[in-house]
């Protein structure tokens, strides 16, 4: 029989001889907003939660694994069984595309309930710093979707920040042989700030707000 101590220090301890555990502790570490001691308390409560919750997380992440991805397209997720809701599943068609940084910046905006419309998922910004190229963003398959779907207009929705409003100049430029009106979020947007921490009346502001971007062709 395994006793599972109450004490946090104790179990700690015991822990760190089991080579499964520490391995477990230092790949939950990775995780946003997560370190040592939050990964262990995680791991604790799992095990103490085998039936209930380890061994349908160990399958949930199974499943995930192979049936997940990003779509190539526009970036978001999509199940490999039943494809791209964003862009495949054609019951809604939309006439406006918003363009964010990542796909917590998509998330944000679909819970607040204040932009109906497609989603394009960059992957990134624009930095010499994280050595992001252009090459790397799905910024040419945005061009594409915008041809392709008659999109009207392209909301820009990336982040306040110099590598955000870099990337947002870029994609006008690239977006300057089609007949897109282009727009970027803002008054309640402040400077520097990313949309994933940004709360929904913020948001709502910055949407209702947004400003035209002359897409100039010279």
């Amino acid at each position: 029989m395994v006793l599972v101590f109450l004490d946090l220090n104790g179990q700690f301890n015991l822990m760190q001889n089991i080579s499964e555990i520490e391995k477990l502790v230092k790949l939950i570490s990775k995780l946003p907003g997560l370190g040592p001691k939050s990964a262990k308390r995680i791991i604790l409560k799992l095990i103490n939660s085998r039936d209930e919750l380890m061994k349908p997380m160990a399958n949930s992440l199974v499943e995930v694994y192979k049936n997940v991805s990003r779509c190539k397209s526009c970036g978001t997720l999509k199940s490999n069984t039943i494809g791209c809701y964003n862009c495949d599943v054609k019951e809604k068609k939309y006439s406006k595309i918003c363009v964010v940084e990542s796909i917590a910046d998509q998330w944000s905006i679909e819970n607040s309930n204040i932009y109906k419309g497609y989603f394009h998922i960059l992957g990134g910004t624009l930095s010499s710093f994280a050595n992001q190229r252009k090459e790397d963003l799905l910024i040419s398959s945005l061009v594409e979707r915008v041809k392709k779907d008659s999109i009207e207009e392209v909301i820009i929705a990336t982040s306040a920040t110099v590598e955000g409003q870099t990337t947002a100049h870029y994609i006008k430029d690239s977006l300057k042989d089609t007949t897109v009106k282009v727009s970027k979020l803002a008054q309640g947007l402040p400077v520097g700030g990313e949309i994933e921490s940004l709360d929904d009346g913020t948001l709502f502001s910055a949407f209702k707000n947004r400003k035209w971007i002359e897409n100039n062709s010279d």
